[in-house]
């Protein structure tokens, strides 16, 4: 039960930044994308350099490299990839945002969450 507690405060305190950041405005992303406005661009940058960081913490604590190990490539990966990359377009957010606008109010983050649902399914 502690364990889920923890995910479940991180969670929240996750969408509440991706809230309060604006990643859940459909035109802040606009904006980061069309270079408008470099705020929200500088905070995934962040975001990825912090992952990068721990990651090089991680093998420093660990005192050797973390295996990767080799995958081949499922067959559906370019066609779920390609249903991925339009319900993104199409909704307007990526996973994680839509239970943010969901949380929000923003009804129509139903219809994306429908649709993760209805593309993991097939």
């Amino acid at each position: 039960m502690k364990d889920r507690t923890g995910a479940l405060l991180t969670g929240l305190l996750l969408g509440f930044s991706l809230s309060r950041i604006g990643f859940s405005s459909w035109n802040e992303v606009h904006r980061m994308f069309v270079f408008a406005d470099l705020r929200l661009f500088l905070a995934f940058a962040s975001g990825v350099t912090l992952l990068g960081l721990a990651w090089l913490g991680a093998r420093v604590v660990a005192g050797r490299p973390i295996p990767w190990p080799a995958r081949r490539i499922h067959r559906g990966t370019f066609w779920g990839s390609a249903l991925f990359g339009a319900g993104w377009a199409l909704g307007g957010a990526c996973p994680g945002i839509a239970f943010v606008q969901f949380g929000e109010g923003q009804l129509g983050a139903a219809w994306t969450l429908a649709g993760m649902l209805l593309g993991n399914a097939l």
